[in-house]
């Protein structure tokens, strides 16, 4: 089995408002969204498709017929609209991301030919984006950043060990990275609200979970979790999953970006 992808791009607006609630339940649970004149986002759309590699072409399908259809699907429905008042799905379901990725999910499903559907990232800024697979849940991912010195030394290891294998990063004074952490929780939309996730709760943990005890701190010499524990990126990635298994019951994944070159995921001491 091959997988391709196709990537494009699509502005509209929209607003979040549930019409049997007030407006104070409204802002309480959609903030700014709530706003009834709109806002808008640049969406970044990847279609991923699977398939079996044709002898003769060599290819699995030819990606422009898979661009043809989305992007005539796309302009159509999504590029250039006011969601909640020129399209029909979302006069009636809020169009949150998680939903107007369900809702491209099954527009494209069984209209793709020689290949299938395999998976849907819809990116509504640099910080959020949605994911969509066979399957009735839909993944969110928020991303966060933080400033974070440590050193990396394990006392199980001898000094010289430990100058082998981390090398610069077994500095004794410790050096700092920009951390980009992502945090992705995974469920079933909600019919009423179209979220998975309430984002402002979200980030209200993440900040007094993890934010406030990491950022602009030395790991190894001002937090608990690194008091004993080397702080690996790998370490990192876990600690942040401890700290959040509780708070985030739909917690599916902490993904952390070291730096642009180096990408840690960690899915649970279950997970894949």
């Amino acid at each position: 089995m091959l997988y391709l992808s196709r990537k494009l791009y699509f502005s509209a607006a929209h607003f979040y408002n549930v019409a049997d609630w007030t407006e104070e339940e409204n802002q309480k649970a959609f903030g700014p969204c709530s706003h009834s004149n709109g806002h808008g986002h640049d969406y970044t759309l990847e279609v991923m498709v699977k398939g079996q590699l044709k002898q003769d072409s060599g290819i699995v399908v030819n990606i422009t017929d898979i661009d043809q259809v989305v992007k005539a699907f796309v302009h159509s429905n999504l590029d250039g609209k006011f969601l909640n008042k020129e399209n029909g799905y979302f006069a009636k379901n809020i169009p949150t991301t998680e939903n107007i990725i369900t809702y491209l999910w099954n527009a494209f499903e069984g209209m793709m030919e020689n290949c299938t559907l395999h998976k849907i990232r819809l990116r509504e800024n640099d910080f959020l984006y949605a994911e969509k697979e066979d399957s009735s849940m839909v993944r969110l991912t928020r991303k966060y950043h933080f400033s974070t010195a440590h050193r990396l030394h394990s006392s199980q290891l001898t000094a010289e060990e430990n100058a082998a294998i981390f090398g610069k990063c077994n500095n004794q004074f410790g050096h700092g990275h920009n951390y980009y952490l992502e945090v992705t929780v995974q469920g079933k939309v909600d019919p009423v609200t179209g979220m998975i996730a309430n984002i402002g709760d979200m980030d209200r943990i993440i900040d007094q979970m993890v934010l406030q005890k990491f950022d602009h701190k030395h790991l190894n010499l001002d937090t608990q979790e690194f008091a004993d524990l080397n702080p690996t990126s790998e370490n990192v990635a876990i600690v942040t999953w401890n700290l959040l298994f509780d708070e985030l019951p739909n917690l599916f994944k902490i993904g952390l970006y070291e730096t642009e070159k180096n990408y840690f995921e960690y899915f649970g001491p279950d997970g894949e």
